[in-house]
């Protein structure tokens, strides 16, 4: 994925993150989520995709020799920009697709 891209959709969804924070605060965000079941499902979903995301990590990371620890704790702290940063500075494969 470009890193150009990768940038963009940061920029993007932390101003985005930046507005919900001013508007609502931290649990603000969190709160319309335990008022239904909708808003529920939509959490669980995001919780379940981030669990993958972060296995994905932690054996991308390890394999690459680089320590999983602090992408897994941004991931559980920042949600999306856990996995955004880490492929922001993940090391890009070379023209053979071997890492570089």
């Amino acid at each position: 994925m470009p890193r150009a891209l990768i940038a963009t959709v940061i920029v993007l969804f932390g101003g985005l993150t930046g507005v919900a924070l001013w508007q609502h605060g931290y649990w603000g965000i969190f709160e319309p989520l335990f008022q239904s079941f909708a808003g529920a499902q939509v959490f669980f979903d995001l919780l379940i995709a981030l669990s993958l995301v972060m296995v994905w990590i932690w054996r991308d990371a390890t394999a690459q020799g680089r320590n999983p620890w602090p992408w897994i704790l941004a991931t559980l702290a920042l949600g999306s920009f856990g996995p955004l940063i880490y492929l922001l500075t993940r090391p890009q494969a070379g023209p053979s697709g071997s890492e570089g």
